[in-house]
């Protein structure tokens, strides 16, 4: 995959950082973290939790993302409201608790207008794009990123809503990670109703990732073993076992054919999701190991993310790095240095990756762009609607084989 590789040993470049643009009314640093970051689907929109119960949203392209020296000392505070008359507006949103999950809805269909028409009259009558928030009292509120307005308000979990995935289709059903042990399934077409419980963890759920194809969720825990749930009966398919401490983080491929899963004993698993087969793990070594043992769990995992067009992983550890991984290479090809990071994501159409810090600070980095080869985008396209089983039984030579499954790179 010679086009693949060109952008090796590119180190990320920081394009921007984002403050919190309002002193903290505290004495302590307690709940001024960034838990989460997120970009909507069509990256018109970026969501940041700056920590102290408030969301801001705000529009995609930054006005100074092209200046990446000088954008510090501008210090972009979430004061400036406005980019121009007609331009989306920044929005702050008070959540009233403090924010650990986000999640945009894809642009939804038809119906989901109905619904918003019908509880808030006074709602233009727009494409409604959702941002759903999780909240550490259990609650999730549903916001209409257009507006600013709260549109629903989710009761179910018993302890701190930890992360959230909307189904990428478009129908609008969310699902819901908690402490409290449980994943829930809201539907938002019918007033947010919640659909099913899905019990099995005996930890925290600390995250929730829905495949693209829709038919897929993968739950972790504060576990070594990673649950894999069908989102058409909600049952469980199987349990993966092969980290050694807490999975923290998962995600996966565009195409649904890999899952990625990050752990405090410090590697990422990829897995065939299909099988259950685990094809290749990822080692977080230190670039300067320390002289004694005092600092053991340093590279402790926080996040994985893929990159949209599923070459590339992001990974956000304790040794403050974020590491940038070529999927065929079991090292990373470009490191950067951030203190504190707790959170990472690509921006959808690439070139970008956002991560978020304990200091209640978002950065954004430069990511790898890249031509993809023909056989990736072909392998890509076939893999979006064929299982590893499927492509097993096609009548086609076996080294074709093992590419479209990702047996080799």
């Amino acid at each position: 995959m010679e086009e693949e590789g060109r952008s090796r040993g590119e180190e990320p470049l920081l394009l921007a950082e984002l403050k919190p643009g309002r002193p903290h009314q505290f004495d302590w640093k307690s709940s001024c973290e960034t838990w989460s970051v997120a970009f909507s689907p069509d990256g018109s929109w970026f969501a940041w939790s700056q920590g102290h119960c408030i969301v801001k949203l705000i529009p995609w392209p930054l006005e100074e993302q092209f200046i990446p020296k000088g954008f510090e000392a501008k210090s972009r505070s979430s004061k400036n409201e406005t980019k121009g008359r007609g331009s989306p507006k920044e929005k702050t949103l008070d959540c009233g608790q403090i924010v650990w999950g986000l999640a945009f809805s894809p642009w939804p269909s038809p119906p989901s207008k109905k619904l918003w028409a019908r509880h808030h009259p006074q709602v233009p009558d727009v494409s409604c794009l959702i941002l759903a928030t999780g909240l550490n009292d259990g609650q999730i509120k549903i916001w209409e990123v257009q507006t600013g307005l709260l549109l629903l308000n989710l009761s179910g979990h018993q302890d701190v809503v930890r992360d959230l995935s909307f189904t990428p289709s478009g129908s609008l059903i969310l699902v819901s990670a908690s402490r409290d042990k449980t994943l829930r399934i809201w539907d938002l077409n019918k007033h947010g109703k919640q659909i099913q419980v899905l019990s099995g963890h005996l930890q925290w759920v600390y995250c929730c990732s829905i495949s693209p194809d829709c038919s897929m969720l993968c739950s972790a825990a504060g576990e070594k073993s990673v649950f894999l749930w069908s989102m058409r009966s909600y049952t469980l398919i199987r349990k993966l076992e092969g980290h050694q401490s807490s999975v923290v983080s998962c995600d996966f491929s565009p195409d649904s054919a890999l899952l990625v899963t990050a752990s405090y004993d410090t590697n990422v698993i990829m897995w065939d999701p299909y099988t259950g087969e685990r094809l290749r793990s990822l080692h977080h070594t230190q670039l300067n190991p320390p002289m004694d043992d005092s600092d053991v769990h340093i590279s402790s995992l926080r996040s994985v993310c893929f990159s949209p067009e599923g070459l590339y992983l992001a990974t956000v550890a304790d040794d403050r790095l974020l590491r940038i991984w070529a999927l065929e290479l079991k090292t990373p090809i470009a490191f950067a240095p951030m203190t504190n990071g707790l959170c990472c994501t690509f921006f959808p159409h690439g070139g970008v990756i956002a991560t978020g810090t304990r200091d209640g600070h978002v950065q954004f980095w430069t990511a790898p762009r890249v031509l993809s080869s023909l056989k990736h985008l072909c392998r890509k396209a076939l893999r979006s609607f064929l299982t590893t089983y499927q492509v097993l039984a096609l009548p086609i030579p076996k080294k074709m084989k093992e590419f479209l499954t990702y047996r080799t790179f």
